[in-house]
């Protein structure tokens, strides 16, 4: 019998390979049951949040101390009338208790009636939790997608059933789930407030917890299993590289091997898998842009979402509060990362999708825009003339750059993009791009890498007489992290008060034996 891969998103068609959600809780969850507490989960999309409550509710039915269930909301979505939405929870359990072993479970909610939708949730949870030979312990999946009168009828009926279960008996221990954090739920409390501004609405929630990236060890880990059951080896570089690209995040994970072996080498488990099959899967994954990513990525258009991605593209801290809701938002959706020193993307593939995917519409419109009579002569004896390529850059931004800058919202970020966009039309006939971008670095390394070779260049923009020096520091510095001994380090000076025979210019700098290029534009 075919088995599945049980973990978030694509899987290996062949076995259930799978590691298990609960060690990946940054926080004890049976220790909060078995004190009756009620609490959330947040993690990213599709970060095994799903499999984490299976998991649980099958270990504590097994176990026999309570009776769990699992519960998804996501049919509630969008129904903010709390006439209708409550009885649409109702429902849900219904539907979650007809599937599940608890006893009693089609007496659930079967006196409610007409009963007023502000307390049949209480009454009927009170009802069933007291027919019950054990405490109830319920997972809420998709908890995030109530909002507005549903949303705050559900958590003020829970807190009175909560306050009251020394009178009454109630659900014994409660998890809200979804990808956002309970501040972040849509609801308007107040009339200032967009959200319900605290990890604890109604002293209900006592504890937010999130759900963990895979560990390096666990991406081998995981791997192992499908060479256990096949025979097929991931090799230890292969595995280093999947988890360094991905940093564990499980449905990259997944769909990375997915990709190599189902697609790429079509089930032939003879054939081990190699740190090139993985860079040439990262490559598929990113072209085709596959659901996980795309749905992602819409959120790069929200206003909240680019006043934290804009900064951290152009490696300036200035405008970032990591004690924002705008942050910790786009911290819970997966997007970025915090390691106590920068805020980056959350791994080296998203990284990559967001700029592209901020400057595609700009490489489509290049295509005639790029001197393509030229495009061949930027390529020279197996070497990228770098310096022919960027003085065509130059004369591109100064006859468009006022027209290309209005094309995009991202405006402060708009130049990077741009040349961006410039190069990648390049690089598409052969070789890539590595990006990298964080805040508090005050500037957006890009590395060209073409037949073996690389060019490094970094991404400026004017800030002051300190930019030149320390952008030559900085490119120094990256040059010597990557062997090199030639870079460019690119300026943008956006003063409509400076002309451009001022702002276009070429100089050439030599720092410790290396030779910079510096590329007014």
């Amino acid at each position: 019998m075919k088995r599945y891969f049980n973990v978030a998103g694509p899987c290996f068609p062949q076995s259930h390979y799978m590691i298990e959600a609960g060690r990946r809780l940054s926080g004890e969850v049976f220790s909060l049951i078995d004190g009756n507490q009620y609490f959330v989960i947040h993690a990213a999309r599709q970060s095994g949040k799903t499999t984490l409550l299976l998991n649980l509710t099958e270990r504590l039915n097994r176990e026999g101390k309570y009776y769990a269930l699992y519960c998804s909301l996501e049919r509630v979505q969008d129904i903010i009338d709390p006439e209708k939405g409550i009885p649409a929870i109702i429902g849900c359990l219904k539907t979650a208790l007809r599937v599940s072993g608890i006893p009693g479970r089609k007496d659930f909610a079967k006196e409610i009636g007409d009963s007023n939708y502000t307390g049949i949730l209480i009454d009927s949870l009170s009802d069933f939790c007291h027919s019950l030979d054990r405490p109830l312990v319920i997972f809420f999946d998709e908890a995030d997608c109530l909002s507005e009168g549903t949303l705050i009828s559900f958590l003020r009926q829970l807190r009175n059933g909560y306050n009251t279960r020394a009178i009454a008996p109630f659900v014994h221990s409660l998890a809200l789930v979804g990808m956002r954090n309970i501040r972040d739920f849509k609801a308007r409390v107040r009339p200032d407030s967009e959200t319900l501004g605290s990890a604890s609405p109604f002293n209900v929630v006592t504890k937010a917890m999130t759900l963990r990236n895979f560990s390096a060890e666990e991406v081998v880990e995981l791997y192992a299993q499908h060479t256990a059951d096949t025979g097929q080896v991931f090799e230890p570089a292969a595995a280093a590289l999947a988890w360094q690209q991905t940093q564990g995040q499980p449905w990259l994970v997944n769909a990375i091997a997915r990709e190599i072996v189902k697609e790429m080498l079509q089930d032939d488990y003879s054939q081990a898998v190699t740190e090139s099959h993985v860079e040439q899967a990262i490559q598929n994954i990113i072209l085709r842009r596959d659901t996980h990513i795309d749905s992602l990525l819409e959120r790069l258009k929200e206003p909240r979402v680019q006043r934290i991605i804009e900064p951290m593209m152009l490696g300036e801290e200035r405008q970032l509060e990591n004690l924002s809701n705008d942050y910790r938002y786009v911290l819970d959706l997966g997007l970025i990362r915090n390691d106590r020193t920068t805020t980056e993307p959350a791994n080296p593939i998203y990284a990559e999708v967001i700029a592209r995917t901020l400057s595609y519409s700009s490489q489509e419109a290049l295509k005639s825009d790029v001197y393509p009579y030229r495009m061949s002569r930027y390529f020279r004896n197996g070497r990228i003339d770098m310096d022919f390529l960027l003085r065509d850059f130059q004369e591109f931004w100064r006859e468009n750059s006022a027209i290309w800058a209005e094309r995009f919202d991202y405006k402060e970020a708009a130049p990077h993009l741009i040349l961006m966009a410039f190069l990648q039309r390049i690089i598409n006939g052969g070789g890539k791009i590595i990006r990298e971008m964080a805040a508090e670095r005050r500037r957006l390394d890009l590395c060209l890498e073409y037949e073996g070779l690389r060019y490094p260049i970094e991404l400026k923009l004017l800030r002051g007489d300190k930019t030149y020096p320390e952008g030559v520091r900085q490119l120094s510095a990256y040059m010597d992290s990557l062997g090199c001994s030639e870079g460019w380090l690119v300026v943008f000076d956006r003063r409509d008060s400076v002309d451009w025979k001022s702002k276009i210019f070429t100089r050439e700098e030599k720092v410790d034996g290396k030779n910079i290029r510096i590329v007014g534009c």
